[in-house]
């Protein structure tokens, strides 16, 4: 698989990456075994980068990770966990539990390091915390040889712009911003290559706003965006073709986009998708599929603390220029 350098880290990361938070029965119950099996799939199919947190299934994912990896020698992936999120309302960025969460992590792991080590959705706490706590535990961590680089992450891109301008990062966790229905990524690329942050792009399907179910429930988008990201996939069925195929190779072929993570626990579905990032993109449907995405582009949803979004909008459009 074709890999592409994660910003000044110098690390060579393949274009599709693991996502681990299908292995904490996040979206479905799911096999341990069966996400073991997965994750050695994975690899095989040429994935070199995989992500975990122990905030997925309140450490379970981290776990089965854990012994998916036992025998398999370190050099065969990068891997990257995260802090400061542990619960749906329970975060804690400062600096002691930094630290204790990454010698949690590291057990569970199996590992002595971690590549990068990320600061999970820090968009819900104030920002004060992250920068004279957290950001300073990153930069013990890396003296300890416990991570190697350490970033941030979260959903509203303001976010991003906020706290690089105040902190500096090895590389960022972005997602829902570059996926067939929202681009909004793009406007932020020029100051991430311009630093040499690193990227790593997350969820092409937007959270499963790009399917033929339509998305989940809990999902936050707005009954306009869920309803015509339906139609865009059900028009892709009625061409024989799978929109989740469309998706992952519209965001695995941009060059500027190091690598996007993908989450399952199935075997099958991994090297499935491994290999759409070796396929040509369909570029007649691309075309009809963002005519019909129009409407809502770049339209996303408020997270977080209301200095990162416009609180009356509802729902939010950034532009990328």
């Amino acid at each position: 698989m074709k890999t592409r350098k994660l910003g000044r880290t110098g690390l060579e990361v393949s274009a599709l990456s693991f996502g681990a938070s299908s292995l904490g029965s996040v979206f479905r119950e799911t096999d341990d075994g069966e996400g073991i099996r997965a994750v050695h799939a994975a690899i095989d199919a040429g994935i070199n980068y995989i992500d975990v947190s122990p905030y997925y299934g309140l450490t379970k994912a981290e776990t089965v990770l854990g012994q998916a990896l036992k025998g398999i020698p370190r050099d065969r992936y990068l891997l990257s966990t995260k802090a400061g999120r542990y619960g749906t309302d329970e975060f804690d960025f400062s600096a002691k539990r930094i630290l204790s969460s990454v010698e949690e992590s590291l057990q569970r792991l199996h590992v002595e390091y971690v590549d990068l080590l990320f600061l999970h959705d820090i968009e819900f706490v104030p920002g004060d915390i992250v920068l004279e706590e957290a950001i300073p535990a990153l930069d013990r961590l890396k003296e300890q040889g416990k991570i190697r680089f350490g970033g941030i992450s979260g959903l509203p891109l303001r976010l991003f712009e906020t706290m690089l301008s105040r902190a500096d990062a090895d590389a960022i966790l972005s997602y829902c911003h570059y996926s067939l229905n929202d681009t909004s990524l793009l406007g932020l690329l020029p100051m991430l290559e311009e630093r040499g942050i690193g990227l790593v792009n997350a969820s092409p399907l937007s959270m499963g706003l790009l399917g033929t179910r339509g998305a989940p429930d809990w999902h936050p988008a707005a009954p306009e965006v869920k309803e015509i990201c339906r139609k865009a996939a059900e028009f892709c069925a009625s061409q024989g073709a799978d929109i989740a195929k469309l998706a992952v190779q519209f965001s695995t072929s941009n060059e500027r986009i190091p690598t996007t993570l993908v989450s399952t626990a199935n075997p099958d579905h991994i090297v499935r998708n491994a290999q759409w990032t070796e396929e040509p993109l369909d570029e007649d449907l691309l075309a009809n599929v963002l005519g019909i995405l129009a409407p809502i582009h770049n339209m996303s949803w408020p997270s977080g603390r209301p200095e990162y979004h416009d609180a009356s909008a509802g729902v939010r459009k950034e532009r990328a220029e």
